[in-house]
């Protein structure tokens, strides 16, 4: 009977010391193991035998990338304004031995590490440049702050500034030159849109005179055009007629050369031809006929002798 209870007990015990034995590290984890109070090795994520009550588990750290929001702090800037700046560290631990044995809490010495060499760098600096050199100021911090950590196996990633903010006061002369600032871009603006708009009339203006005055030169050119080709046509038809006229007095004459060439005309005819002519022209009222004496005897005579060969 005592036999197998003893049997029991020691059965499990053995299971106790086994499941102790056995050590289980998640992804994204590290263990620093110690034997006999020293260093021993650094478990890698999966499963490990280590001997019990020799080994202990020293430390249990995560590998993931961590963050760290510092608590705002007051900073003196270089032109003596008080501000007040709190600041956001992004780290991941890269040494798990340095992180437990370099350091006794690497957390704190990351935020102080911060705090310190951010007054440093802000207290070299004007109000005007913080609130404008954010970049800048991180860039400083996140250079100083990794060289310090990398001592106790942290690399710090990340260094970002969340807030500054200046005392009231400040704040109000700021809104009021914030303000004037836009109002005075607003005046340059308005004053540009003027400006731009009355260049534009004016050029409008311009565009339309010169419109204007190409329209009537065109006008102009075509009125001279059209009153020069009716000029010409004018004068084509009077030279046409003139020239018919005179074509026309050309066949009479040629006609009544022929007449006379082959008829038996003698003078008294060609004298009452004379007569014929003074009498076509003297039916227009708008001739005047001015008549010698001598032709008019001679027309008497004519007129005598027609009488005779009319009688005849």
């Amino acid at each position: 009977m005592l036999g197998s209870i003893f049997f029991v007990i020691l059965l499990f015990f053995i299971l106790i010391v086994l499941f102790s034995s056995i050590k289980i590290v998640n992804t994204g984890h590290l263990y620093v193991v110690e034997r006999f109070g020293q260093f021993h090795k650094v478990l890698e994520p999966g499963w490990h035998i280590i001997i019990p009550f020799v080994d202990f588990v020293r430390a249990k750290l995560s590998t993931k990338q961590q963050i760290l929001d510092i608590e705002p702090q007051s900073v003196i800037t270089k032109d003596n304004v008080k501000i007040s700046i709190d600041n956001v560290i992004f780290y991941k631990l890269m040494n798990a031995k340095d992180a437990v044995y370099n350091i006794e809490n690497y957390k704190s010495g990351i935020i102080y590490s911060t705090i310190t060499n951010m007054r440093n760098i802000v207290g070299n600096m004007t109000l005007d440049e913080v609130l404008s050199g954010r970049d800048k100021i991180n860039a400083e911090l996140l250079r100083v702050v990794d060289e310090i950590t990398d001592a106790y196996g942290i690399k710090i990633l990340s260094v970002e500034i969340k807030n500054i903010i200046p005392p009231a006061e400040i704040q109000q002369a700021m809104e009021k030159q914030m303000k004037a600032e836009r109002d005075k871009r607003a005046a340059i603006l308005q004053a540009e849109g003027e400006k731009q708009s009355a260049i534009a009339r004016a050029e409008g203006q311009k565009q339309s005179m010169i419109l204007q005055a190409e329209a009537e030169r065109e006008a102009n050119i075509r009125r001279a055009e059209g009153m020069r080709e009716a000029q010409l046509l004018e004068a084509e038809g009077k030279a046409m007629a003139m020239e018919r006229i005179a074509t026309a007095q050309a066949e009479a004459i040629m006609k009544v050369n022929k007449a006379i060439h082959d008829s038996d005309t003698d003078e008294v005819i060609i004298a009452l031809k004379q007569v014929e002519a003074l009498t076509e022209m003297a039916k227009n009222p708008a001739n005047k006929l001015i008549i010698p004496n001598e032709v008019v005897s001679t027309l008497g005579s004519i007129n005598a002798v027609a009488e005779m060969i009319k009688n005849k």
